[in-house]
């Protein structure tokens, strides 16, 4: 499965939105450049990197929540992949990183702005697993670009 990059995004004071930045270094902790406040929950080796779709992101939206790029928190926001495929144990291959799929990233309240009556369960593995973000450890450590290529097994 072949898609691309339609995002990046590195908070450098944490929290969300996370601003769009050009390029991440990835390396095995995380994303040069993105902090996360809360180290227990967020970050570290088995969570160094958030994914999400933009399909997902235009769902949501057309189904009146006022989410957009970047405001729940992902590092890398893909599009072009079939993501209810996605799933633990998913290794993204991208020019030079490789990242593997370790957990679902569960939804807190810090994203509650970026859904309707603040239903930031909407994207929770539980109540809908093809919705949800994903945390991933780096196999392979580099840099992504918006537009690289991003191929999926």
């Amino acid at each position: 499965m072949l898609g691309s990059i339609a995002g990046l995004y590195a908070a450098p004071k944490g929290g969300v939105p996370k601003p769009l930045v050009e390029e991440l270094l990835v390396q095995l902790n995380g994303c040069v450049g993105d902090f996360q406040r809360d180290k227990k929950h967020h970050g570290g080796p088995d969570k160094a990197v958030c994914l999400f779709s933009l399909e997902v992101i235009r769902h949501l939206q057309e189904n009146g929540h006022p989410i957009y790029p970047g405001s729940v928190g992902e590092n890398i926001l893909v599009e072009g992949v079939q993501w209810e495929k996605v799933g633990v144990g998913t290794v993204f291959h991208f020019a030079e990183v490789i990242l593997e799929v370790t957990s679902d990233a569960p939804p807190c309240k810090t994203i509650r702005e970026s859904f309707t009556n603040g239903k930031f369960k909407e994207i929770s593995v539980k109540v809908a697993p093809h919705l949800t973000r994903w945390y991933a450890k780096v196999l392979s450590e580099g840099s992504v670009k918006i537009g690289d290529t991003v191929e999926f097994n």
